[in-house]
């Protein structure tokens, strides 16, 4: 596996350990809860396009970014692909395969240089056993996965293509704070075109056609939201009219 562990997550700065801390599934836990928490979580970094696990593989371990993105993605046999979701930092991924036993659902590769703590199955399961609050956190967290493949099912099925890629943006989006230039989104328009099933040129044409109304700005690698209302209402509209 190309990662470098360096240590558990308790020898690391209280910054990096308020990835696990912060996040909602775990602010609750008790200190002594957490200390030992922190004793199960192993440091690992990646470089950008490096696999931290494949499709098929053995769910054996939760992770936690830190820094950088990770890319849950599918792929064909004749080389298509298709980016399922954008892992950001503070977020944690890799809990479907680790509490069922199954295989992992999907490719994740590293988007960028990344920062990441790993929690090993063996470990983490009994954890859970012993914290029932926890185990409702994770029940709701599966019911949100669930939730979000039923968005993007439908949006691919039922919307036109500027619908889809103003609900992608929104959803994207979403993850971040507002800010008085518009919320960020750390994409490139090659990357957002496997997300929502469009051509670049396609992408390329419509974003710019947004850019000029002032609904978004295209910046190297990103993509800012400017109107998320405007989006939103073409989005909920459906209507292709209105993106052109």
């Amino acid at each position: 596996m190309p990662q470098r562990r360096t240590g558990e997550a308790h020898e690391f700065s209280n910054g990096k350990l308020s990835v696990l801390r912060k996040h909602p599934f775990f602010a609750d836990l008790e200190p002594t809860a957490f200390e030992q928490l922190c004793r199960y979580a192993k440091h690992s970094t990646l470089k950008r396009g490096a696999t931290l696990f494949s499709k098929g593989d053995p769910g054996n371990s939760l992770y936690a970014v830190i820094s950088g993105t990770v890319k849950m993605s599918i792929s064909s046999p004749d080389g298509r692909s298709a980016i399922l979701n954008i892992i950001e930092p503070g977020e944690i991924f890799g809990e479907i395969a680790l509490l069922d036993g199954g295989a992992r659902s999907a490719d994740a590769i590293a988007n960028s240089n990344c920062e990441l703590f790993v929690i090993d199955r063996r470990e983490f399961i009994p954890f859970v056993k012993e914290q029932p609050g926890l185990a409702m956190k994770f029940i709701e967290l599966l019911c949100g996965r669930l939730r979000w493949t039923s968005d993007q099912v439908e949006q691919i099925i039922l919307q036109n293509l500027p619908a889809r890629l103003a609900s992608a943006l929104l959803r994207l989006s979403e993850k971040h704070k507002p800010a008085q230039q518009g919320r960020t989104i750390a994409i490139t328009q090659q990357e957002i075109s496997e997300m929502v099933g469009m051509t670049r040129e396609s992408i390329n044409k419509q974003l710019r056609a947004w850019a000029t109304r002032d609904w978004v700005r295209l910046e190297h690698g990103a993509i800012v939201v400017l109107n998320a209302e405007a989006l939103r209402d073409l989005a909920e509209a459906g209507s292709g009219s209105e993106g052109e």
